[in-house]
């Protein structure tokens, strides 16, 4: 498992304005379904997809994502 984006809020401007947007923690788990290898990034499972070495295919492959939304204030009188 690894951390493809950490929790965090980010200005953007939207119509004009300098919005506050939220950003949640999200991790990836990247397996081998045949062997149960779990990978470190998405590159080192596509390393061993393109090696000519190994018959791992892309279908041999999952990726699973977890998104982590804590609880953040909301309503009119919000002021993050």
């Amino acid at each position: 498992m690894f951390v493809e984006q950490e929790e965090h809020f980010e200005d953007q401007v939207i119509n004009g304005q300098t919005i506050k947007v939220y950003k949640p923690r999200i991790e990836i788990t990247i397996k081998h379904l045949k062997t149960g290898k779990e990978y470190g990034s998405d590159a080192e499972a596509e390393e061993d997809v393109n090696n000519p070495s190994t018959d791992t295919t892309k279908d041999d492959i999952s990726r699973n994502v977890n998104v982590i939304i804590r609880g953040i204030p909301m309503g009119g009188k919000t002021n993050l």
